[in-house]
């Protein structure tokens, strides 16, 4: 992991509150406390992604059991944030507008464009080739966030905020799914996102 890469904030800020009100404060604060990370102001800027994966982390060695809802909920409110206050609103009118195929690429482009912001110092690509109809794939090689050795996949919160953004912009029935994590060994976290079969 690069001890210099960074993420957007929304990582962090956003479990926040899900920690608070699932667990309380005081839970919340020893999660922080027990990854060494300390709770970004609301104005933070791109925070450590050392930070942020340690917190992640901690979490699901934790909270094993309620970690998947926990990261979910966390990253289902990231794409509400992003939704809201960082793509402008003729954006999201286009990809709207767009017959849903058109609209999932722009998307896609431009959740490229901007892949720094949660993809630190891993490398996101859209893969080629399409394993169902109208699917979009896209992978996160050496993703930072993936939680340590695991049987199944585990990037919830990159899987939520997929689910969010192309659910409101593209297919209202859209699931994103992970097929591939690199908790689990894989060389890339892959997540499939389409309308619901």
């Amino acid at each position: 992991m690069d001890s210099t890469a960074r993420i957007g904030p929304n990582a962090l800020l956003q479990l926040v509150p899900v920690l608070d009100r699932a667990l309380g404060v005081a839970e919340r604060a020893a999660l922080f406390a027990r990854a060494g990370v300390p709770v970004p102001p609301p104005d933070a800027g791109m925070w450590p992604e050392i930070d942020v994966a340690r917190l992640h982390r901690a979490v699901a060695q934790a909270r094993p059991d309620l970690a998947p809802g926990l990261m979910r909920a966390a990253g289902l409110a990231t794409a509400d944030y992003i939704l809201a206050n960082r793509i402008p609103r003729p954006a999201k009118a286009l990809i709207r507008a767009l017959p849903a195929p058109l609209g999932a690429r722009l998307l896609t482009m431009a959740i490229g464009k901007h892949a720094w912001t949660f993809a630190g110092s891993g490398q996101f690509a859209v893969a080629r080739g399409r394993p169902r109809a109208r699917a979009i794939v896209v992978t996160l090689t050496a993703n930072p966030l993936a939680c340590g050795a695991a049987g199944a996949p585990s990037c919830h919160w990159h899987t939520a905020v997929f689910e969010r953004l192309y659910g409101t912009l593209v297919w209202p029935t859209a699931q994103a799914h992970e097929t591939a994590c690199c908790a689990c060994g894989d060389v890339a976290c892959r997540f499939e996102i389409g309308p619901e079969v």
